[in-house]
């Protein structure tokens, strides 16, 4: 099989911000990724996908790649004519764009080919109907057409969990009352206790306060997040990814467009080695998860173990996900996420750091974008440039970015892997 490189890579600030368009948002991270990867402008991107969850609820339902790039394609910064594809997976839609973007290079479609996640999440009161448009966004991630399906499926993962299932009792998402569940059941089968979970929460957000992009810059103990207030037994605010606004990008080519490039270029590139996608279903509460098959199939198309991976960012929408991804990845046994947080493995300065970007609890989550954020920081862990947040020595890069729910699995699931080159 070709190789696959990562040449470039951006991302936004995260956070609300009502000022900022869906225009504006492409514009910064396009601008960005161009300079990161040493171009001056995209006159050789031969194909382009973008990703976005949430633009139907501001009027634009259809072609928003195409939308969003009109004024780059009239200012001469973009190609006239390069077609885009348009995904959409949830909060694996960014991932989606980079799979379609590394597909183009293996396939020989392009030479060069942009992946996009732009999203905004945040609707200002301002705005008629704000909260329902907002609510909107992040319903539209489980099944609509057949809610039977999945008010049955939740109601008898409850029982088994010892938590009822009272959708968006506590004033959140339906998301964070299904994460809510697993961790409930994950503490009765395993363990797993809720100050292990804010361990977690709190030294993302320590690594959040050293991320110039994360939407939250400052630090929470763990006694702090467990005070915090409760959203959905066991996880308080603390442990949940906040609601915010950016855009992130990456540009991938072959092995023949990096030899064109100068050495400054090629020196940072990455190999992309492995990417993978996988689809969910109604699964059994004990049964291992999507993520745990993605990674399975990276791995072994990577030709590496996961006690090679230096660093991972993985989606932790809320705390207790890192627990358990740790769990699905293969960095500890199953069962053993939550003593393996606490032990400091996962933390900075630890063996196999997660999330050292502030993870989504930290860092943010404006769904569409999420993938390609998490990208961005493994490209900077990899090429050395992290700053306060470097991992010494960090040669292979893992990302897990889960979308939509269909029971306890995900949706749709990608497992992205980078190597120094």
């Amino acid at each position: 099989m070709p190789d696959a490189y990562l040449i470039g890579t951006s991302c936004t600030r995260f956070g609300k911000q009502p000022g900022a368009s869906f225009k504006d948002l492409t514009r910064q991270a396009y601008l960005a990724v161009l300079a990161d990867a040493g171009l001056a402008d995209g006159a050789q991107i031969g194909n382009a996908w973008f990703g976005n969850c949430g633009m139907a609820q501001w009027g634009q339902g259809n072609i928003r790649g195409q939308v969003c790039f009109t004024p780059l394609v009239r200012d001469g910064l973009f190609p006239e004519r390069v077609g885009m594809t348009n995904v959409e997976g949830g909060c694996a839609t960014a991932s989606m764009a980079l799979h379609g973007a590394w597909k183009d290079v293996l396939s020989g479609t392009a030479d060069l080919s942009l992946a996009m996640g732009v999203e905004k999440t945040y609707v200002p009161e301002s705005i008629p109907d704000a909260a329902a448009k907002q609510q909107a966004i992040f319903d539209n991630g489980i099944d609509q057409l057949d809610p039977a399906d999945w008010m049955a499926y939740y109601a008898a993962a409850g029982e088994e969990a010892g938590k009822p299932f009272l959708p968006k009792d506590g004033g959140g998402t339906l998301f964070m009352d299904t994460y809510a569940m697993q961790a409930a059941w994950h503490i009765k089968h395993h363990g797993t206790t809720p100050a292990q979970i804010a361990f977690g929460a709190s030294k993302n957000h320590a690594m959040g306060a050293k991320n110039p992009l994360a939407q939250y810059r400052f630090e929470v103990s763990p006694e702090q997040v467990l005070a915090d207030r409760m959203v959905s037994w066991p996880l308080t605010r603390a442990m949940c990814a906040p609601i915010g606004d950016g855009a992130a990008a990456a540009l991938v080519c072959s092995e023949a467009f990096l030899k064109t490039l100068p050495a400054a270029v090629r020196e940072r590139a990455l190999r992309i080695p492995a990417a993978v996608l996988t689809g969910g279903k109604y699964r059994r509460l004990d049964e291992p998860g999507l993520s745990h098959l993605a990674a399975q199939r990276a791995y072994a198309m990577a030709g590496i173990t996961p006690q090679q991976v230096s660093v991972a960012e993985v989606h932790d929408a809320t705390s207790f996900c890192e627990i358990y991804q740790a769990e699905m990845l293969g960095f500890c046994p199953i069962g053993q996420g939550g003593a393996h947080v606490a032990s400091g493995a996962t933390s900075f300065g630890g063996a196999q750091p997660i999330n050292l970007s502030g993870g989504l609890v930290s860092k943010g989550h404006p769904v569409g974008a999420t993938g390609l954020s998490m990208i961005h920081e493994l490209a900077l862990q990899l090429r050395g440039e992290a700053g306060e947040r470097q991992h010494p020595g960090a040669h292979i890069g893992l990302a897990e970015n889960g979308g939509g729910v269909m029971g306890f699995d995900e949706a749709a699931c990608a497992v992205t892997i980078l190597q120094r080159c």
